[in-house]
């Protein structure tokens, strides 16, 4: 079994840091507040970032590069408008991830306030990488994805076992600002926000120094199982949330610390008091894998971007970035500790609004000159991703529009 799952890693990386907000906050508020009505937003926008995410992988293991660097040969300009994107994004994005995780870990353990657990948890996270780095996340990553993915689906044929009334599978597109708003907040961060597709291209380039004999199938075959994870885990927690909240009466917190209590009793309804634990330390390893994934990500793309702009090498350019990113997302919280639902609503609608520029650059340089032809998207995948990225652009207009 160790030695199968070595083959992998970006994959289940991806799959780790897709598998938090995205899943457990907004899937199950999906099911709660929509019922089975949402599954085809959440079929629809896997089927449309599939090429794009794909295009990390792709790039990496044919080129050996990650795809800044292929960026920096599209011209300085690109880095530059990514560079300031992701400084605009990361600390929101941070911030979401870490206040889920502390109020899980505040839920569970029964101790302490948020500010206590978001301290312990960023901490953790900022010692991991700085001794384990790429190595001890590609191992610790694939267990923990495992777990969720058995736990949730044990969860969801057990919560269909206790529901009494007629599942309806009928599908709705909400016509209210509040529900549109919603809807492309779940679909901002459904599986991920799209610039994950350039952490993915820096984890395969890491994969290749570890395991250099992994051919390009291989990385395919690792990305298609972690996404496949990502999409079945997302039906899983729409289900919950359907299953044990829809009409109801009830509704998710956006209080952190009420919204992990909230998570978890949804489970333990479904399982059993006995499963608490279980479930909570299911659902805790997730987001930390989140939150561990995030904070790793980041530096690391200000570090590539700063070099590749400044045409100079920032040895200690990741500690540097942690450190800003730490700093920033513990000065957000104290601001909006209050306010998770807002702070998680935020993130998403900004990370769905650049979903297209991430397309768009992700296509250009995949069927450029600069990409061998050996691994440049084929004619039909080329059609796949031109109509995800008008659709892309056609649901931004959408929910701009509907603002007014």
């Amino acid at each position: 079994m160790t030695s199968f799952l070595k083959k992998f890693g970006p994959g289940f990386l991806f799959a780790g840091a897709a598998i938090g907000v995205s899943h457990l906050v907004q899937s199950t508020r999906a099911g709660a507040d929509f019922g089975f009505g949402l599954i085809w937003a959440l079929l629809l926008i896997n089927l449309i970032k599939y090429p794009f995410f794909q295009f990390g992988p792709r790039y990496a293991s044919g080129t050996g590069e990650n795809l800044l660097q292929g960026y920096a040969k599209l011209g300085k300009w690109v880095l530059v408008a990514y560079f300031l994107l992701s400084f605009a994004t990361m600390f929101t994005i941070q911030t979401a991830v870490t206040i889920v995780t502390a109020g899980i870990a505040s839920s569970l353990f029964g101790n302490g306030t948020l500010v206590l657990w978001t301290t312990i948890i960023t901490s953790v996270c900022f010692f991991i990488l700085l001794l384990g780095r790429y190595q001890l996340l590609d191992s610790l990553m694939k267990y923990i994805v495992i777990v969720l993915t058995l736990s949730t689906l044990v969860a969801v044929i057990l919560a269909t076992q206790n529901y009494d009334h007629l599942i309806s599978l009928a599908q709705t597109i909400p016509q209210d600002v509040t529900g549109i708003a919603f809807l492309i907040a779940f679909m901002g961060w459904m599986p991920a926000p799209l610039d994950i597709t350039i952490w993915q291209s820096i984890w395969t380039v890491e994969k290749q120094k570890l395991n250099p004999s992994m051919t390009t199938k291989q990385y395919f075959f690792d990305f298609n199982v972690g996404y496949l994870a990502t999409v079945v885990l997302g039906i899983g927690f729409i289900s919950l949330g359907a299953l044990v909240m829809f009409n109801s009466g009830e509704s998710f917190s956006g209080n952190g610390t009420q919204f992990a209590n909230q998570l978890i009793a949804m489970y333990t309804l479904s399982l059993g008091d006995w499963a608490k634990i279980i479930i909570g330390i299911a659902a805790l390893t997730t987001m930390f894998s989140t939150t561990l994934t995030t904070l790793d990500a980041s530096p690391r793309v200000m570090q590539i971007s700063s070099e590749l702009i400044f045409q100079r090498s920032f040895p200690k350019g990741y500690l540097f970035w942690l450190l800003i990113l730490i700093l920033g997302t513990l000065s957000i919280f104290f601001f909006f500790v209050s306010e998770m639902g807002l702070l998680i609503q935020v993130a998403t609608v900004l990370s769905f609004l650049t979903a297209p520029f991430y397309a768009m650059l992700s296509y250009w340089l995949l069927t450029s000159k600069h990409t061998p032809e050996a691994i440049r998207p084929s004619r039909v995948l080329r059609i796949y991703s031109l109509i995800g990225i008008f659709l892309l652009i056609a649901f931004s207009v959408w929910y701009l529009t509907s603002l007014l």
